[in-house]
């Protein structure tokens, strides 16, 4: 699919001699802990926000190479922080996972809206570290 290649393209990892940066949002604890563990074992910076409004604070202090968030939170909807995030930082447009464990359709039509890629909760890890991958070439295979 042309958008896989796009996304690759479009991703603008962080200057060499750097990791880049991913922030993690998700509401809950055990899953952005898992992230952070998985994602830093793979090279990666991570930092885990544990809601929309966290992840909204950070956007606004730090740049962030790729953006994984969860759909469904209570303070803020993942699509709303897709949102604001690529008003701070245009970037996350093309380097956004979302995960979810909603099927429903309204679930599906909100992430068809944002262009986004998804990786359904409950989900393996590997297949996280294979979506931020896709979005920061950068990083070998290897790592």
């Amino acid at each position: 699919m042309s958008t896989r290649l796009s996304r690759s393209a479009a991703a603008a990892p962080a200057p060499s001699g750097s990791r880049p940066c991913v922030l993690v949002v998700d509401d809950e604890p055990a899953i952005c802990k898992a992230l952070v563990i998985t994602l830093s074992r793979a090279g990666y910076d991570v930092i885990a926000a544990h809601g929309g409004e966290e992840a909204h604070a950070v956007l606004g202090r730090r740049p962030v190479d790729v953006l994984v968030v969860d759909l469904r939170m209570p303070d803020l909807r993942g699509d709303v922080v897709f949102h604001l995030a690529t008003s701070l930082q245009p970037g996350l447009a093309e380097r956004t996972v979302f995960t979810s464990g909603d099927h429903s359709m309204k679930a599906d039509a909100l992430i068809r809206e944002c262009n986004c890629p998804v990786v359904r909760k409950p989900f393996e890890l590997s297949d996280i570290i294979d979506a931020v991958r896709a979005m920061t070439p950068a990083i070998s295979q290897s790592a």
